[in-house]
Protein backbone atom coordinates (compact mmCIF):
# COMPACT_ATOMS: atom_id res chain seq x y z
CA UNK A 1 0.00 0.00 0.00
CA UNK A 2 1.50 3.34 -1.03
CA UNK A 3 1.65 6.33 1.27
CA UNK A 4 -0.58 8.25 -1.13
CA UNK A 5 -3.27 5.58 -0.89
CA UNK A 6 -2.92 5.40 2.89
CA UNK A 7 -3.18 9.21 3.19
CA UNK A 8 -6.39 9.23 1.11
CA UNK A 9 -7.86 6.32 3.11
CA UNK A 10 -7.12 7.91 6.48
CA UNK A 11 -8.44 11.30 5.38
CA UNK A 12 -11.69 9.66 4.20
CA UNK A 13 -12.08 7.79 7.50
CA UNK A 14 -11.57 10.99 9.52
CA UNK A 15 -14.14 12.84 7.38
CA UNK A 16 -16.64 10.01 7.82
CA UNK A 17 -16.07 9.76 11.56
CA UNK A 18 -16.66 13.50 11.94
CA UNK A 19 -19.67 13.39 9.59
CA UNK A 20 -18.22 16.16 7.45
CA UNK A 21 -19.36 16.85 3.90
CA UNK A 22 -16.67 17.00 1.20
CA UNK A 23 -15.17 20.48 1.12
CA UNK A 24 -16.00 21.23 4.77
CA UNK A 25 -12.75 19.71 6.07
CA UNK A 26 -9.24 20.62 4.92
CA UNK A 27 -6.04 18.74 5.66
CA UNK A 28 -3.11 21.17 5.57
CA UNK A 29 0.44 19.84 5.92
CA UNK A 30 3.68 21.73 6.49
CA UNK A 31 7.21 20.97 7.61
CA UNK A 32 8.33 22.32 11.00
CA UNK A 33 11.74 21.61 12.50
CA UNK A 34 12.14 18.26 10.75
CA UNK A 35 8.59 17.17 11.59
CA UNK A 36 5.37 17.20 9.61
CA UNK A 37 2.47 19.21 11.05
CA UNK A 38 -1.12 18.53 10.06
CA UNK A 39 -3.66 21.29 10.64
CA UNK A 40 -7.18 19.92 10.39
CA UNK A 41 -9.38 22.84 9.38
CA UNK A 42 -13.19 22.86 9.39
CA UNK A 43 -15.15 25.14 7.07
CA UNK A 44 -18.61 26.21 8.20
CA UNK A 45 -20.98 25.70 5.24
CA UNK A 46 -23.27 28.54 6.33
CA UNK A 47 -20.86 31.45 6.72
CA UNK A 48 -17.80 29.85 5.04
CA UNK A 49 -15.44 30.74 7.88
CA UNK A 50 -12.68 28.25 8.64
CA UNK A 51 -11.47 27.18 12.06
CA UNK A 52 -8.79 24.93 13.48
CA UNK A 53 -10.24 21.61 14.60
CA UNK A 54 -6.93 20.19 15.81
CA UNK A 55 -3.29 19.91 14.85
CA UNK A 56 -0.94 16.96 15.13
CA UNK A 57 2.78 16.57 14.47
CA UNK A 58 4.55 13.43 13.33
CA UNK A 59 7.27 11.93 11.16
CA UNK A 60 5.22 12.20 7.96
CA UNK A 61 1.66 12.71 6.69
CA UNK A 62 0.60 9.13 7.50
CA UNK A 63 1.91 9.39 11.07
CA UNK A 64 0.01 12.68 11.57
CA UNK A 65 -3.18 11.19 10.13
CA UNK A 66 -3.00 8.13 12.37
CA UNK A 67 -2.65 10.40 15.42
CA UNK A 68 -5.55 12.53 14.17
CA UNK A 69 -7.67 9.43 13.63
CA UNK A 70 -7.00 8.33 17.24
CA UNK A 71 -7.95 11.82 18.43
CA UNK A 72 -11.27 12.02 16.54
CA UNK A 73 -12.29 8.65 17.97
CA UNK A 74 -11.98 9.89 21.56
CA UNK A 75 -12.10 13.70 21.68
CA UNK A 76 -15.74 13.90 22.82
CA UNK A 77 -14.80 11.95 25.95
CA UNK A 78 -11.77 14.10 26.79
CA UNK A 79 -12.70 17.68 25.96
CA UNK A 80 -15.43 20.11 26.96
CA UNK A 81 -17.90 21.71 24.58
CA UNK A 82 -17.87 25.50 24.20
CA UNK A 83 -20.24 27.86 22.38
CA UNK A 84 -18.69 31.08 21.09
CA UNK A 85 -20.65 34.03 19.77
CA UNK A 86 -18.68 36.35 17.53
CA UNK A 87 -18.80 38.73 14.61
CA UNK A 88 -16.28 39.64 11.93
CA UNK A 89 -15.29 43.27 11.56
CA UNK A 90 -17.76 45.06 9.31
CA UNK A 91 -20.41 42.34 9.56
CA UNK A 92 -23.69 43.02 11.35
CA UNK A 93 -24.72 39.40 11.88
CA UNK A 94 -23.74 37.62 15.08
CA UNK A 95 -22.35 34.12 14.46
CA UNK A 96 -22.40 31.10 16.78
CA UNK A 97 -19.73 28.41 16.62
CA UNK A 98 -19.08 25.31 18.70
CA UNK A 99 -15.68 23.98 19.70
CA UNK A 100 -14.31 21.07 21.69
CA UNK A 101 -11.37 22.13 23.84
CA UNK A 102 -9.75 21.59 27.22
CA UNK A 103 -10.47 25.19 28.25
CA UNK A 104 -11.84 28.50 26.98
CA UNK A 105 -8.39 29.72 25.85
CA UNK A 106 -7.96 26.70 23.60
CA UNK A 107 -11.45 27.26 22.13
CA UNK A 108 -10.51 30.89 21.39
CA UNK A 109 -7.23 29.76 19.78
CA UNK A 110 -9.23 27.54 17.43
CA UNK A 111 -11.54 30.44 16.53
CA UNK A 112 -8.68 32.88 15.89
CA UNK A 113 -6.41 30.38 14.06
CA UNK A 114 -4.86 32.02 11.01
CA UNK A 115 -6.60 35.36 11.63
CA UNK A 116 -5.69 38.84 12.72
CA UNK A 117 -6.92 39.17 16.32
CA UNK A 118 -8.68 42.40 15.35
CA UNK A 119 -10.70 40.72 12.58
CA UNK A 120 -13.18 39.10 14.98
CA UNK A 121 -15.01 40.41 18.02
CA UNK A 122 -16.00 37.73 20.52
CA UNK A 123 -19.14 38.47 22.52
CA UNK A 124 -19.38 35.33 24.63
CA UNK A 125 -17.62 32.09 25.45
CA UNK A 126 -19.83 29.58 27.24
CA UNK A 127 -18.89 26.20 28.65
CA UNK A 128 -21.78 23.93 27.71
CA UNK A 129 -23.16 21.51 30.30
CA UNK A 130 -21.93 17.97 29.81
CA UNK A 131 -24.51 15.27 29.28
Amino acid sequence: MTDEYEVARLQREIEQHLGMEPGNLRFEYRQLEGQTRLDLITVNPRHHQSFLFRYETGHDEVDCLRKMQDYVRRYRDNESSFTLQWRTRGDKELQTSYFRAHNAYEALDKLYFGRDLNAITVFSVVLNPSS
